[in-house]
């Protein structure tokens, strides 16, 4: 038996981003977003309404980078996104990350999170949000498995739960995606 809750906005999996961009004084901001994915293979798409300073860095900066938080940065990745850096210019200082300077796009990585898209912001779609090209994918060595890609036992992407406003670890491999339903064929 199913038990029906209405409208709300329990997607899953939703992945714990933290957007990343500089402000107008060249200072390095961030910011956690739940609402966000890909648009097309080469594409993102952020959720962000128009009040945020990271919506006006990245309309201003034309870039900004997306850093997948991890299990091992919870709390300074929660952090990110309960403080808005409209009313706390230190919020980046505070949250303890630390920042380099992205080859690609005018924008920070965030050096403790080792997954990073560094994005050129291309338009604000006819809904708001905001359509980014992916021009790199940034990976710290120290996620990779001996195949030479990304190893989710190292890396522990964290994924937002909506029902119960949790954060939860991804990376038990159950399946072969494009192989094990070929069985069925």
């Amino acid at each position: 038996m199913r038990k029906n809750f209405g409208t709300k906005s329990w997607f899953y999996l939703l992945p714990v981003l933290i957007i990343g961009t500089y402000n107008e004084d060249g200072t390095a901001d961030a910011m956690n977003a739940a609402w966000g994915g890909l648009y097309d293979a080469d594409k993102v798409v952020l959720c962000l309404s128009a009040g945020h300073k990271t919506t006006a860095n990245i309309k201003a900066r034309g870039a900004f980078t997306v850093s997948f938080a991890d299990a091992s940065h919870v709390v300074p990745s929660d952090y990110v996104g309960m403080v808005s850096a409209n009313s706390e210019p230190k919020k980046l200082e505070k949250s303890g990350f630390h920042v380099t300077g992205s080859e690609f796009v005018d924008a920070p990585l965030i050096d403790e999170l080792p997954v990073a898209l560094e994005c050129k912001f291309l338009k604000v779609n006819e809904d708001g949000n905001i359509i980014g090209q992916i021009v790199n994918v940034s990976v710290d060595e120290s996620v990779l498995g001996t195949d030479g890609s990304i190893d989710f036992e190292k890396f522990r992407p964290i994924s937002f739960e909506p029902a119960h406003n949790s954060y939860h670890v991804l990376g038990e491999k159950v399946g072969n995606a494009f192989g094990d339903g070929a069985q069925l064929k």
